[in-house]
């Protein structure tokens, strides 16, 4: 079976929390355990890799970026690692992909933040990325 781009971003954001978890993790490891899930035995994803790798390779760029769009009051350090992970998928795909519009980066990480934090996250990670498309 091959995964659908959310599929993908979905694998991508289960494998940067586990590595955000365990740094040391092989990355081949985790893209097998998180495909499995999905009943995909097959090679990993091309854009699943180049979503994790992009994102650990310009994470400081992405995060000094993400937090030009918080309230004064609020600092990378406040945010869940849940809804900083999102964000971090979603700015990589903004300012690293071509092919994907701001736009479906946004109604993405969205979708993720549905699946995986509560209400107020989603709004937080909705309004922090709306401002950055602005």
């Amino acid at each position: 079976m091959s995964l659908n781009r959310h599929q993908i971003r979905e694998a991508a954001f289960q494998t940067l929390f586990a590595l955000d978890s365990n740094p040391e993790a092989s990355h081949d490891e985790l893209y097998h355990q998180v495909l499995a899930h999905y009943h995909d035995e097959s090679e990993t994803p091309a854009y699943l890799v180049t979503i994790v790798d992009g994102v650990l390779e310009h994470r400081e760029a992405i995060n000094e970026q993400i937090s030009q769009y918080l309230k004064k009051t609020w600092s990378l350090k406040r945010i869940s690692r849940t809804d900083r992970l999102i964000l971090e998928i979603a700015f990589f795909e903004i300012d690293y992909v071509d092919e994907v519009p701001g736009k479906v980066a946004v109604n993405e990480a969205i979708e993720l933040a549905k699946n995986y934090a509560d209400e107020t996250s989603k709004n937080f990670i909705n309004g922090v990325l709306s401002n950055q498309l602005s």
